[in-house]
């Protein structure tokens, strides 16, 4: 596998975008190609034997495109079907998402955290391992946010509806003396200018997108896979309405790009 080739990453829809600005802003030399699965979102409702399913489908399209490591960039995606990926795979550098319980517990101050996240996630066996392992000294409330992906697909981050939703969902969180809240969806750091509106300067937000484009670096250096030198542009797929995505894309990616139909 050269190094030149590339890098796939995908989520349940666009909110995995939040992974690549990561990774485009640590590793710029790499190309990258994204597919939202946009004609399924959300994940977080679907059986985990639909989103392996889906994610097989996606992860070897990715592969015959010339991917040389995969992301995925969705929790939910990485509870249903990561380790299933890493047995069919297991020469190929994989990357998953897990919610920030680690660093949430670490930065609290009043021992109490809050979670956002989709159902799927919150009743994941690797979410409640992970309470386990690094929440066993705070206090963790999590709430589910059904609808809230719905909005950001539609690119809706500041409007009434979206802030009536999140009001809903953070404001019993804040009730109940959180001061670190862990956005458990790749969807959510696309609302951090308006949570930064709903909560006290003092209430931290903690997503895990840069340590994912980390991790990204540390494998692909490992085996010998680095790209040097320009990237060629990202390429993004959608198994959606592509014309959709592709009018969102200037508000989550920061620039307009060509969305092409992921095939069937």
């Amino acid at each position: 596998m050269p190094e030149s080739a590339t890098v796939g990453v995908f989520d349940s829809g666009v909110g995995g975008l939040s992974v690549l600005r990561e990774i485009r802003g640590l590793l710029p030399s790499e190309s990258l190609l994204y597919v939202a699965d946009s004609g399924h979102v959300p994940y977080g409702e679907k059986s985990a034997d639909f989103i392996r399913e889906r994610s097989h489908h996606i992860a070897e399209f990715l592969l015959d495109q010339g991917a040389k490591a995969l992301v995925l960039a969705c929790n939910t995606a990485t509870v249903a079907a990561v380790a299933d990926l890493r047995e069919r795979y297991p020469q190929l550098p994989i990357v998953g998402m897990e919610p920030a319980v680690k660093p949430a517990a670490a930065a609290t101050r009043s021992g109490v955290v809050g979670v956002l996240a989709t159902t799927g996630t919150l009743k994941s066996a690797k979410f409640a391992a992970l309470l386990d392992r690094f929440a066993a000294d705070v206090r963790v409330v999590t709430q589910p946010c059904p609808g809230l992906v719905e909005r950001i697909e539609a690119g809706d981050l500041m409007g009434p509806d979206t802030r009536e939703l999140l009001a809903g969902y953070v404001d019993p969180l804040l009730a109940e003396g959180c001061d670190t809240l862990i956005l458990g969806c790749t969807h959510y750091p696309f609302l951090r200018p308006l949570l930064h509106q709903m909560v006290p300067d003092s209430v931290s937000l903690i997503d895990t997108g840069a340590a994912v484009a980390r991790q990204v670096q540390r494998l692909l250096d490992s085996h010998g896979l680095l790209a040097e030198g320009s990237a060629e542009p990202c390429r993004f797929w959608s198994s959606g309405n592509p014309a959709a995505m592709q009018e969102v894309l200037p508000v989550l990616w920061g620039e307009p790009a060509q969305v092409d139909k992921l095939p069937a």
